[in-house]
Formats: structure tokens, sequence, C-alpha cells
């Protein structure tokens, strides 16, 4: 069911948790002889029965290589990766299914904007900015191009309160700004900038955004059109899907005039040794033979999400995020980083005197899964002055009991290391 047919029930039903869980197999385990208490979906999210059949039922029933075949299982194959093209062209909207660029997810995005559209438009004295919130896969490549052609990296500065220093940023735009590469919703603080706003800013000042869309792509209706955003970068298994599937979305003319990112197969329309004339869109970005079985096995997750309705996983996910937050909040000693107005599921905290790698290994031995450290967003860490924090991610199939799980687990682990 795609978001653009479902009705006003369906988007504003109540949902039966505990039937959600029931379709993630992995719940059922028990981690050091207690039940599993899942809070790292920041890092990567778990799977439904749908998506683990999807991947069975490709290397049963299809397996065979997609677009270069005419027998039937290449066939076949072939319907059902291009299928998910499809699906994710519905899920955020996007004007033509050409704009959607199969990747191995957001890192790759981000990347192949950067070594194609950066590499071809930057010249010496150009400005990039980011923002000082970004995960490493939205710094890193922006520094190398950017040392590489002399333009210059400039970063939004973060408020106390976790959120993005607007007026910084209006002050940092400028003609020399060719693009705006900013999260969505920031994997270390759960914070959701104001990227609407950021885009009409950079393209009165004639610059592209680009968007990463990691984490909002599961807790955030997403329209490309609406926003329009000229990049925006997906990752699957962020969103109830496998691992090594993603997306880059980019707006056709943009994607058009860009240089080919990898050679080989797929990617090419004629091959000679003297020259060689590339294909067409989404193809001429996309060589060699690609993750087929996680790209099937993506369309299930995306059909799941449209199912339970972004809406209510949302008020599900900021319900727990709420009762999260005032349980931590109890807890004497730990500090929240992060206390933005606009937040999606992410608790990220501090505790005076103690480690968060510590808190983490006494959690897991309750069975308690959260993430310690930086998170891939060092320079966010030293802006707070901190090694990393203690992140608690939620998502649809998590549970209010849970939350009370983790509170006492944090209690006791307190009393153990003080």
């Amino acid at each position: 069911m795609s978001n653009e047919t479902m009705t006003a029930g369906e988007k504003n039903k109540v949902l039966d948790i505990e039937k959600i869980r029931n379709d993630f197999p992995i719940l059922n385990r028990l981690v050091k002889g207690h039940p599993l208490v899942y809070f790292d979906n920041a890092a990567t999210s778990q799977k439904p029965a749908a998506v683990i059949d999807a991947l069975v039922h490709y290397y049963t029933h299809l397996n065979a290589n997609v677009h270069r075949g005419i027998h039937t299982l290449a066939e076949e194959a072939t319907a059902a990766f291009e299928a998910t093209r499809d699906a994710i062209r519905g899920f955020i909207n996007a004007a033509y299914r050409e704009e959607i660029i199969y990747t191995k997810g957001t890192t790759e995005g981000i990347n192949l904007v950067a070594y194609t559209w950066g590499r071809q438009q930057l010249q010496e004295g150009d400005e990039v900015i980011i923002s000082g919130m970004e995960h490493h896969s939205n710094i890193v490549p922006w520094q190398i191009v950017c040392e590489e052609k002399k333009a210059r990296l400039t970063v939004i500065p973060v408020t106390d309160k976790g959120e993005l220093d607007m007026e910084a940023f209006y002050t940092l735009l400028s003609e020399k700004t060719k693009l705006v590469a900013v999260v969505h919703v920031s994997n270390a603080l759960g914070t959701i900038n104001p990227v609407k706003t950021i885009i009409d800013a950079a393209h009165g000042k004639g610059a592209l955004v680009l968007v990463d869309g990691a984490q909002s792509s599961m807790h955030l209706d997403i329209d490309v059109q609406a926003l329009d955003c000229d990049f925006f970068a997906l990752s699957a298994h962020k969103m109830l899907g496998p691992t090594g599937a993603g997306a880059l979305y980019g707006k056709k003319q943009i994607l058009e005039a860009m240089p080919v990112f990898n050679g080989g197969g797929e990617m090419i329309k004629e091959v000679t040794f003297e020259k060689t004339t590339y294909n067409e869109l989404p193809y001429k970005f996309e060589a060699g033979t690609p993750n087929i079985a996680d790209f099937v096995a993506f369309r299930p997750a995306i059909e799941y999400i449209n199912e339970l309705g972004k809406e209510n996983i949302r008020k599900h996910e900021d319900a727990l995020l709420s009762y999260a937050t005032e349980k931590v909040r109890e807890i004497e000693g730990i500090k929240i980083i992060g206390e933005a107005a606009h937040k999606a599921s992410v608790l990220s905290f501090v505790i005076d005197g103690v480690h968060p790698q510590d808190i983490g290994i006494l959690l897991d031995n309750k069975g308690i899964a959260v993430r310690t450290g930086h998170h891939c967003a060092e320079p966010l860490m030293n802006r707070f002055c901190i090694p990393g924090t203690i992140r608690a991610s939620f998502a649809v199939y998590n549970t209010l009991e849970e939350v009370d799980k983790l509170a006492e687990g944090l209690k006791k682990a307190i009393k153990v290391l003080k």
C-alpha cells in the first residue's frame, strides 16, 4: 500500500505492537539469559519475516543475473529487482523512476555525489556547507573533494540544545556556496533539522542541496518534490530492510549532466577500444552485478512500513521517546545530550563519572542493546566536550515495558560502577 493510496482511517489506526513484534523473529531470542531488548535501531533496524522470506525466496526460486538474460529466471529476477525501484520512487515521491540510483547505502550515495558532481562542478574558491552534527560519511567525502579542488568546507554550528544555529547558516551562505550537504535527522542526537528552510535558502543563492536521509526515511514522511532537494540518500537497513542496499535520489537533469561513477558492465551503451558510450539513467551509475537479493527484499520492507503508516509509526515512537526521556531524567547523574524542540526516536545521554562503554557492557549483561561511543559523529562529540554518549534509539516494535527495563538496568549499572 502506497502513502498516496492510504485512507485517513489507515493513517490513524492504533498499532497492535504485540502483533508487530511477532513479525520480527529475532525479538524472540534470549541474550545472556534475558529476553532481547533492542534499542540500537539508529545503527540498524531489525527485519520482519517478510523481508527474510523474500531473501530466501530469491535464492530458492529466482537466482539469476539481471538485465542481461532472456531466460525465465533472468526475466523474473529483473522484474523483482526493478519493482523495488518503483517502490522507492513512490516512497519518497520522486517524479521519475530513473531518478532512483541503487547504491550500497547512504554512504555510497553521498560519495557518488562528491566524486562525480563535486569533482565536475567545484572550483578553487567555491564553498560547500555541512553541519556540525553530520555523520562521518557526510564529512569525509567533502573534505577529500574540497582539498582536491581547493574549495572551502564550512560548518553550521550546533547550539547547546543540539539544534543548528540557523542565523549562523544564513551568514555562511553566499554566492560562493555551491552545495549544502545536511543531515535530515541526527543519528547521534535525534534532532530533526529544518531541511526545507535550508533548501529554500540555498536555492536562493544558486546552491544545490544534498539531504542525508539515513535516519529520517523510516521515521518521517519524505516527499523529495515538496522538499525540492537536489539529492536525497537513504539506506535499506535503517528502515527494516537488508544491509548493503540503498538509494540515491537526484533530480533528473542534474543526474544526466553528471559524469559516471564506476566503469564496467551495465553502465555502458557501447564499448570499443577507441571509445565507450554510457547507458541512460539510472543504469549509468550502476556498474557491475548489483546486490540483487537484498534489493528484491527491500521492497517488502517498504511495503511493511507503508502498511503500518508513517504517521502511526511516528506516534508510537514519539510516545516511547517521551516516556524514556522522563524515566532517564529521574536518574541521578544522567545528562541528556541533545534536547532539540523537534526530535525523532533517539535518546543520547552521559553519566557523571562513568564511561559510556562500561554502561553498555552492563546493560548487555541484562540483554539490553544500546550503542555507546561517538556514533560516527566525532566532531559533534567534541563540540559537547565528551568522548561519546549512551544512545538508546527506538523503533515501532519497541514497548514501554522495555523502556522500564532500560531504566532499571541503568540504575543497577550506575550503582555497580559508582
